[in-house]
């Protein structure tokens, strides 16, 4: 009997406390529909007494005065963009070591050689182009053609590199049987 009372007891006063909740400092309700009875404005924020020329302004993002970067100078080396990467030696000494492989038929050993000098100079396109070499010993002309791209798209303005990665794309294409794409490459590679 006595923790029913108290359970009751208890509900009644969560009750109460809720319904003091849901009333605002005036005993009506807080919501207040569009074009309803209030109005009014929001009040200004306070102001501090600090005359206007002594304020910090507070900038927000979007509103911070653009600074401009300084201009490199003419002087730099060109991009990766611009002309291939040079291989370091850790990496020729791995594509030469993927060479001797592929020349002993071993195009897996070769690959992985050649996936650790990929992961010394990831914007070797020499490194990409003889990666698709070992992929087409390997008979897996899609990661071939694949390879191809990629060196195609870091060799930058280098036309001998440009132009090799051009006729071995037109050979991976139609060894796969894409004599379309193999002429359009061919012609690429003439173009150069």
């Amino acid at each position: 009997m006595k923790k029913v009372g108290i359970a009751r007891s208890a509900c009644l006063a969560l009750f109460v406390g809720l319904a003091g909740c849901a009333t605002g400092p005036g005993g009506g309700s807080i919501y207040v529909p569009v074009g309803g009875e209030d109005r009014g404005q929001a009040p200004e924020p306070p102001r501090a007494d600090i005359p206007d020329d002594q304020q910090e302004r507070v900038w927000r993002k979007s509103e911070q005065p653009v600074v401009s970067k300084p201009k490199p100078d003419d002087t730099r080396s060109p991009s990766y963009s611009e002309s291939g990467d040079q291989l370091p030696a850790a990496a020729q000494a791995l594509v030469r070591d993927a060479e001797q492989r592929l020349r002993q038929s071993d195009p897996a050993g070769a690959i992985a050689r050649l996936e650790r000098a990929q992961r010394i100079a990831p914007r070797s396109s020499e490194v990409y182009f003889k990666l698709a070499e070992a992929y087409v010993a390997g008979d897996n002309l899609g990661a071939a053609e694949q390879f191809t791209l990629k060196g195609l798209s870091v060799a930058g303005s280098d036309e001998r590199m440009q132009r090799s990665g051009w006729l071995l794309l037109a050979d991976i294409r139609r060894a796969r049987g894409n004599v379309p794409g193999a002429d359009q490459a061919d012609a690429r590679a003439s173009a150069l």
